[in-house]
């Protein structure tokens, strides 16, 4: 067998991505009707000025999980390929796209501690714009250093990511009980 690695490919931010969010936000909500609760652009590409991954990272929060694998043939009618939990217990996840993936579907049953997670992480990138450059930089190193290996990239990520999730948490957190200014 011949394992092909993907490519680490790191870009400089596209306007682009707020739009192929919008549109594939609509099909998806064909797709999940009834059981989705809100859909949310999240990840690198739903930060302004972030470089990324050219992969538009969706979390679809709904009802219940466990009903979500009766849309895996719809999902496959849109090009996605069904992943189970794929690591994480409690989500469903889809990828679009093969080895040139253009999106990732993650969903979350409503009251999911990982929306909050991916929320408040987005929102404290966006809000603290020197964070999201550090962030940037990074990335684009981990890319460079690391072109034909995937694992190496996130790896060199981790520490980082962990850091920063914690107090985009804490940030949210204290956001959400009015402690803090909505910036």
């Amino acid at each position: 067998m011949i394992i092909i690695a993907r490519k680490v490919e790191v870009v400089p931010f596209c306007e682009q991505w707020v739009t192929m969010f919008a549109e594939e936000a609509e099909k998806l909500k064909q797709v999940f009707g009834a059981q989705c609760l809100r859909i949310y652009h999240i990840g690198s590409t739903a930060i302004p000025g972030m470089s990324a991954k050219p992969i538009i990272d969706i979390l679809i929060e709904v009802h219940h999980i466990d009903h979500v694998d009766r849309y895996n043939k719809a999902m496959a009618a849109l090009g996605y390929q069904a992943m189970g939990e794929n690591g994480i217990p409690q989500r469903r996840f889809f990828q679009k796209g093969g080895d040139e993936r253009t999106h990732h579907v993650h969903v979350f049953p409503t009251g999911s501690g990982h929306i909050v997670r991916h929320i408040a992480f987005k929102e404290y990138m966006i809000a603290h714009p020197e964070e999201a450059k550090a962030y940037s930089c990074l990335k684009e190193e981990l890319a460079k250093q690391f072109p034909a290996d995937m694992e190496s990239y996130i790896k060199g990520k981790d520490a980082f990511v962990k850091a920063k999730e914690k107090k985009a948490l804490d940030w949210y957190k204290q956001k959400q009980q009015g402690w803090i200014g909505v910036e």
